[in-house]
């Protein structure tokens, strides 16, 4: 792949202005060199490897069985395929939570072994000092808050979370305290959205909503629902853009047929 000359990588201090210029950020999760290559040609400004890898790339029912070495295979994949966007990585779970020298360990693992850019950690007053340890590292960090998957045992359930007004404040609270431990941007997940829209006006870092309404700065999803690839994951938040599982069902049938058939391969496909 040559590097086109007039390419212009997004970086963290891109999304920055672009929060200041109230142009929306544009972010999709991405695992693997070709869909990277897809996603980033087409302009999207930042791909997350996110550790919902564990979900739709290893089928497990959480984000929780994922290693940090399966994300690093993952973001060296992706890396290989983008030339411009910014590629954010997700530290996994078990990788920063109980110690900041672990977390900070980790980061560093990620930025060496896979050449991406940045990575993203779930929580807020409680990972603090692990996001601090980080950022004076030189690593930049994007926060996530509201419904935050790892702890979904914690939670146990999926449902929108900061409804109430206690866990409400200590949102608000959590994105202050983020962006003043050097977080360059926050995923907000399944909030209200006039929530949202009040912590993206209160804090000078972009967010990036999902399930959080128009009100954050940009927004995200994962490939594989927008893509139609995954359809039994149907939350109001998800436009499908593509139905791939019915296309994709559709050709592989047709091949089937063919080879059966004698009609695969024809004179025009041999040698």
């Amino acid at each position: 792949m040559s590097m086109n000359k007039e390419v212009k990588r997004v970086t963290t201090n891109t999304l920055q202005k672009m929060k200041a210029a109230g142009e929306k950020i544009s972010m999709l999760t991405a695992y693997d060199f070709s869909f990277a290559r897809i996603i980033d040609s087409a302009g999207i400004d930042v791909i997350l490897v996110g550790d919902s890898a564990s979900n739709v790339m290893a089928g497990h029912e959480t984000t929780l069985p994922i290693t940090l070495d399966q994300m690093i295979y993952h973001a060296s994949s992706v890396i290989r395929g983008a030339e411009r966007c910014l590629v954010v990585v997700d530290l996994p779970f078990g990788s920063y939570q109980s110690n900041s020298d672990i977390a900070l360990a980790s980061a560093v693992r990620i930025m060496k072994e896979t050449g991406a850019h940045c990575i993203k950690v779930e929580g807020g007053e409680e990972i603090l000092e692990s996001v601090k340890k980080i950022v004076s590292a030189g690593i930049p960090v994007m926060g996530h808050l509201g419904l935050t998957p790892q702890s979904i045992y914690k939670f146990g359930t999926y449902t929108v979370r900061a409804k109430e007004e206690m866990e409400a404040n200590k949102l608000r609270e959590d994105a202050k305290l983020l962006e003043k431990a050097g977080c360059f941007a926050i995923v907000l997940e399944k909030i209200p959205a006039t929530l949202a829209k009040e912590v993206s006006k209160s804090i000078k870092i972009p967010t990036i909503g999902i399930g959080a309404g128009s009100g954050c700065d940009g927004q995200v999803l994962v490939m594989h629902d927008m893509l139609g690839i995954n359809t039994e994951f149907k939350p109001r938040f998800l436009r499908q853009y593509l139905n791939i599982h019915e296309m994709a069902s559709k050709a592989v049938q047709q091949y089937v047929q063919d080879v059966k058939g004698g009609q695969f391969p024809n004179k025009d496909e041999q040698y």
